[in-house]
């Protein structure tokens, strides 16, 4: 209440000014708030026992503090949103493969149009005025049938379940209990600095060994270190800037960092014109993933008679993970991607007592080592800084500083540096910056570099991390991350003795062939031809008809251009060729699965078939974008 006003405020959009009284607990405002609660549990599904959300969730924790009981009848059927005249509006969407959408438990708060909106990608907005309003996707489209990214912001500030990250901490936990298969977990750099707020610990406390001792009470057999691959990734990284720099490699400058997959949505989706200029590098989940199903680990698992493959499960800050494991090119790699949150929902769900564990787990190794360049990973321009470390003592510049305190920081924009040597870089914080940064072409001819993340401050500020209201978390976050870095013995990823192994034994050197095949990844404007093609020999490869069917028309003709197979006609044709008459792969423990590569990172339709040879595909879309006619034709 404001005395100079004549009826209540709402205290989210009101500024204070001078001169104002204000009344926040009269007994008309906790009578007002009573009937707006029991307003909102009018219209709300029953579904606590089981919804995500339960014990998360601002709607059920303002009712049970109020103790409000449903006293009104519906006031619209609690299956129905929307106006009268437009009563259609699609309340339950999973097609997306990151983020879930169950709009029947919305409160229409705003809080996800306005994170939306603020990221500049407006996938979601209002629809509707009054009682009939809710958040809706443009013409009610699936999500995945949007300029969606899935950053997940949307996630993080739904005080309810309406919009989650796809849960999939169920299955997890039914392979853990089966012990079926050996399982390697990763944790990511952010995850070790935020999961200590699910338990009541200091926001931004360090909580390493506790959360490794509560994976292995969990059932893992193997914990390891996302920051290993982080340090991987600045090997490959690092080593193609330089072959840029010298004209020695395919992709234009500056080039683009590639580690976060919001971004790479981004620009897939809606900037293609800068394919181009992505590292080709795979990110570090990726990279974790395809080293821990074909390298030591899995090789001594095989060694010990186990054939299957071991089952990958990746703890990220980040619901956009969720879409890049199934990517093109990646898909198997990871078998399960959880969030922060979900890891929380595990542990609780088992009655660990994380805030008890002792902070001395350690991980296994090998994929246990890492630097202090690699923890900073998960910090806005962690990234680019870990890459100047390496860059630097590549090309011999003795005298760089190792802390470059200029890109770092949690604010929304972009920071800028310019090392000796190298050039200007950048680091950019949420893809609304990036996105105001590459709306003129100056970037081009001012950086060698630049690191884009698409979350506020980083994997930091990602849509998987807890939910919190303190306006200073990410800093409180970032401040723990940076600690990490300055208390290790190693900061730099060169320096990190396990990668360096892992290149002598198995991978030769950065950009060598079983780099580039197992290390590195391609891109492609969504819904183009060659995208279509991408997928589609996913599926093949993976003998998964039924993602294929959803690629082709009715009457697609697939020419395999071989005596063989000859040429499928129609989508149930098509379909039994891949699940009846292509031989059955299964990958064995250890044992790379044999895949479709595009020749080119960036255009084209050449592709390296799995037994090595090169061949070119002729591909034509319906106008429905669905593939109409396929021709694999040898290249002499």
């Amino acid at each position: 209440d404001v005395r100079e006003t004549k009826k209540p405020l709402p205290a989210c959009r009101t500024k204070a000014e001078e001169g104002y009284v204000i009344t926040t607990d009269s007994q008309e405002l906790k009578d007002f708030r009573r009937r707006d609660l029991q307003f909102l549990l009018g219209r709300h599904p029953n579904e606590c026992i089981r919804c995500e959300a339960a014990g998360d969730c601002k709607l059920q924790s303002l009712v049970q503090e109020e103790q409000v009981e449903e006293m009104w009848p519906p006031v619209i059927s609690k299956t129905e949103r929307g106006s009268p005249e437009h009563p259609e509006h699609r309340l339950h969407d999973h097609t997306s493969p990151s983020i879930y959408r169950d709009m029947d438990k919305c409160i229409e708060c705003g809080l996800c149009v306005d994170a939306c909106a603020a990221q500049k990608i407006n996938a979601i907005g209002f629809a509707e005025r009054g009682a009939g309003m809710l958040p809706i996707t443009a013409f009610d489209n699936p999500l995945r049938e949007t300029g969606c990214i899935s950053c997940g912001q949307c996630t993080l500030r739904c005080p309810v379940g309406a919009l989650i990250e796809r849960p999939d901490w169920h299955r997890v936990l039914d392979v853990l209990d089966s012990r079926r298969r050996k399982t390697i977990v990763q944790t990511a750099p952010a995850t070790r600095v935020a999961i200590s707020e699910e338990f009541g610990l200091e926001p931004g406390s360090v909580s390493t060994g506790r959360m490794i001792n509560a994976l292995r009470e969990l059932g893992f057999d193997y914990v390891t270190d996302t920051n290993f691959s982080a340090d991987l990734t600045i090997m490959e990284e690092a080593n193609e800037l330089l072959a840029r720099l010298k004209g020695e490699r395919e992709g234009a400058l500056p080039l683009f960092t590639s580690c976060c997959p919001g971004w790479i949505n981004y620009v897939e989706l809606h900037r293609p014109d800068l394919i181009p200029h992505l590292s080709t590098t795979k990110s570090p989940q990726q990279m974790h993933g395809a080293i821990s199903k074909s390298g030591p680990i899995a090789k001594t698992l095989a060694s010990e008679g186990n054939d299957e493959e071991p089952y990958v499960v990746s703890i990220m800050p980040c619901t956009a993970k969720k879409d890049e494991a199934v990517r093109p090119g990646v898909r198997g790699d990871i078998d399960a991607v959880l969030t922060t949150r979900e890891l929380a929902k595990m542990i609780r769900h088992r009655k660990i007592p994380f805030a008890s564990l002792g902070n001395d787990g350690q991980y296994d190794s090998p994929m246990g080592e890492s630097s202090g360049a690699a923890a900073i990973f998960g910090a806005s321009g962690g990234v680019l800084e870990a890459a100047l470390r390496t860059a630097a003592d590549a090309l011999g510049l003795k005298d760089a500083p190792i802390d470059h305190k200029e890109v770092r920081g949690i604010e929304r924009g972009v920071k800028v540096a310019t090392i000796e040597g190298v050039g200007s870089v950048a680091a950019v914080s949420s893809i609304g910056s990036a996105i105001d940064l590459l709306s003129n072409d100056e970037w081009k001819e001012k950086f060698v570099m630049i690191e884009i993340m698409t979350c506020p401050g980083g994997c930091l500020g990602g849509g998987g991390e807890p939910k919190s209201d303190d306006p200073h978390i990410l800093d409180k976050r970032m401040k723990g991350i940076y600690s990490i870095d300055a208390a290790s013995t190693i900061r730099k990823s060169h320096e990190n003795a396990e990668v360096k192994n892992l290149y002598d034994k198995m991978l030769g050197s950065p950009l060598s062939e079983t780099s580039e095949r197992l290390l590195h990844t391609t891109y492609a404007a969504r819904g183009s031809p060659r995208d279509m093609l991408s997928r589609f020999l996913s599926a093949v490869d993976h003998r998964d008809g039924a993602s294929a069917s959803m690629l082709i028309s009715d009457d697609c003709i697939w020419d395999t251009h071989t005596d063989v197979y000859g040429a499928a006609c129609g989508r149930d044709d098509v379909v039994e060729l891949i699940e009846g008459k292509l031989p059955r792969i299964a990958r064995q423990c250890g044992e790379e699965l044999p895949k479709h590569r595009l020749a080119s990172p960036s255009h084209g339709t050449d592709v390296v078939a799995p037994d090595g040879t090169k061949v070119h595909f002729d591909i034509s879309l319906d106008d429905d974008g669905k593939i109409k006619a396929l021709t694999r034709l040898p290249i002499e």
